[in-house]
């Protein structure tokens, strides 16, 4: 292994961050992490009819929510174009590459002769040991690689393992358009010569791409990187992740209400794993990390486990914390923009104290955002439909005789507030449910919460009696 590992991760602008991108993100950074090397980002902006300053935007928005950190500035690719160019023309003076002069109409033909033939389309080569002065006057030619025609390249691949490509299906590609624009295949390789990278990780849908860049870097003399391809996510169905699936940008995750350690966490589970771990923090996933434990087949992409799995990382984490990251994430979420404008320190306070409560039932932000709606509603609350039916009938005389229990306590706690409800039940035959129940209803406006009695001391004494009274008047 080189003295110090150098991944990148080399996205191209042309959408947001989607969820199989940032799976190579993350294995880029856990794997420099691990091994006490860096990641690099370049945005491959090359293709200028699709790139966008919008999308460069929201992947770096979406690399930072997540927390997967580069070092240095990120490189844009267009930007290197005259590098790149120098090296297509130094591939030519060291006979490595040659100018091709081929028409579209005679390319044309070469592809209707394979198809003809039953053979995939290739260049014939016609070009790779005639003359340039041959060229017709005014023809700008396009600069091809020399690729050998026989014996076979061989990826190294730590996940893939040894990939063998016949030379002869590799044909002499193009390295440097005749607009002097180079193409993506080529671009990559300088870049990454050029960034000192060492491992290379992407999806292995570049595969095929790795045997003709390898042509390149052995063309130029230089050591080829290691090369790691790890499988595409697919859908629970076992088809190629669509939008169906959940192939989404990481903002829809972060407004889904999932947090970024258990998206990560997720992720990483994707296609990697560690004995049996399912909970990892990041701190244990750098620890565990290697490229070489990534497995070839393919990972499916299951919402109602992710689901799961950020509940647990919900109740695990620190209280404090947790509201942080709430009170961070409530613009993105459903319903959260109203909850942020009323957060005075009173009520963050509030919010706080009925955390624990809280996030026993939630397995996402956003059922964090519904379950603690009811700390910030005006009174009179609105009550929805399964409420109002614990409401009706002699609920409401129960309900008269809680309010008056509760109002004798001086002492306000859950425990406190417990056990006048209790005395009072047991008193007056009713079974701690029928009170319980009306209780519910009347403080929060909705048939579910977290512990009445936990409610009622976050609440505190004076506003649960007064929405308790407004649902008896």
């Amino acid at each position: 292994m080189p003295d110090k590992v150098v991944t990148r991760f080399a996205p191209s602008p042309t959408g947001y961050l989607h969820i199989g991108g940032a799976r190579t993100a993350l294995f880029n950074w856990l794997y420099a992490k691990h091994t006490g090397g860096t990641m690099l980002l370049r945005i491959e902006d090359t293709d200028r009819e699709r790139s966008t300053d919008a999308a460069t935007a929201a992947i770096l928005d979406g690399l930072s929510w997540l927390g997967l950190t580069w070092d240095g500035e990120p490189v844009s690719q267009f930007e290197r174009a005259p590098r790149h160019r120098e090296v297509a023309e130094e591939l030519v003076r060291t006979g490595k590459a040659y100018y091709c002069y081929a028409t579209p109409a005679e390319l044309e033909a070469m592809r209707e002769s394979a198809r003809a033939k039953g053979l995939p389309p290739r260049y014939d080569g016609r070009w790779r040991d005639r003359d340039p002065s041959e060229a017709p006057p005014g023809a700008k030619g396009v600069i091809r690689i020399k690729a050998p025609t026989d014996g076979e390249t061989v990826v190294h691949d730590r996940v893939q393992g040894d990939v063998r490509f016949p030379n002869k299906d590799l044909d002499d590609f193009i390295i440097l358009r005749s607009d002097g624009n180079p193409t993506y295949m080529h671009a990559v390789v300088v870049d990454d010569h050029d960034m000192g990278i060492t491992h290379i990780i992407r999806g292995d849908d570049h595969l095929t791409n790795a045997a003709r860049q390898t042509v390149i870097y052995q063309a130029m003399g230089w050591e080829v990187p290691s090369m790691s391809h790890i499988p595409l996510i697919h859908g629970a169905d076992g088809a190629k992740l669509s939008k169906r699936h959940g192939a989404l940008g990481v903002e829809a995750y972060r407004a889904m209400g999932y947090l970024p350690e258990a998206l990560l966490n997720y992720l990483a589970r994707l296609g990697w794993s560690h004995g049996d771990d399912e909970i990892m923090s990041i701190a244990d996933m750098i620890a565990w990390f290697d490229i070489g434990d990534v497995n070839k087949g393919a990972a499916r992409f299951d919402f109602a486990k992710l689901e799961a799995l950020n509940g647990v990382h919900m109740r695990r984490m620190n209280d404090t914390a947790l509201l942080d990251i709430f009170v961070a994430t409530l613009p993105y979420l459903e319903g959260g923009p109203a909850i942020a404008a009323r957060l005075d320190d009173g009520r963050r306070a509030q919010l706080l104290a009925a955390l624990p409560g809280l996030k026993e039932r939630a397995k996402t932000l956003v059922e964090l955002v519904e379950g603690a709606a009811f700390l910030f509603v005006e009174r009179p609350l609105p009550v929805d439909e399964k409420a109002a039916a614990l409401l009706s009938g002699e609920a409401r005389a129960i309900l008269q005789g809680a309010h008056a229990a509760l109002a004798m306590v001086s002492d306000w706690s859950a425990a406190s507030a417990e056990a006048a409800i209790r005395d009072y039940a047991q008193a007056g035959g009713h079974k701690l449910g029928a009170v319980a129940q009306p209780l519910r209803a009347a403080l929060t406006g909705k048939s579910t919460s977290p512990g009445v009695f936990d409610v009622l001391a976050v609440l505190g004494r004076e506003e649960s009696l007064a929405r308790i009274a407004d649902q008896i008047d």
